[in-house]
């Protein structure tokens, strides 16, 4: 089982202002990412999109987050509300996204 991110993994904003509060539905994807997610997705291996998003604020993001990844071509098996906001995570299992999709 693969668990991913969405905001800052596999899409991206443009602030044109220094607001650090993210208006979701402006959210660009990166195509390139997503394609390979749909790589692993193609191999065999479960897809768990696991977001933050109304973590904090309590606001149910999900309808909207689902017709994202619809529109952007994600495939997976299911998403996932309620990933804690955080610092830091530490994990013997975990990889920063950037590194990942590096290589």
């Amino acid at each position: 089982m693969v668990f991913v991110d969405i905001d800052e993994t596999i899409c991206h904003y443009v602030s044109e202002n220094n607001d650090s509060a993210r208006d979701y539905a402006l959210a660009i994807p990166y195509p390139e990412r997503i394609q390979k997610i749909n790589n692993l997705h193609a191999e065999g291996h479960t897809i768990v999109y696991w977001t933050a998003r109304g973590s904090v604020t309590q606001i149910n993001w999900f309808q909207l987050t689902h017709s994202q990844l619809t529109s952007w071509g994600a495939k997976f098996h299911e998403l996932r509300m309620g990933k804690p906001a955080y610092d830091l995570f530490i994990d013997d299992k975990n990889i920063n996204s950037d590194l990942y999709f590096s290589e």
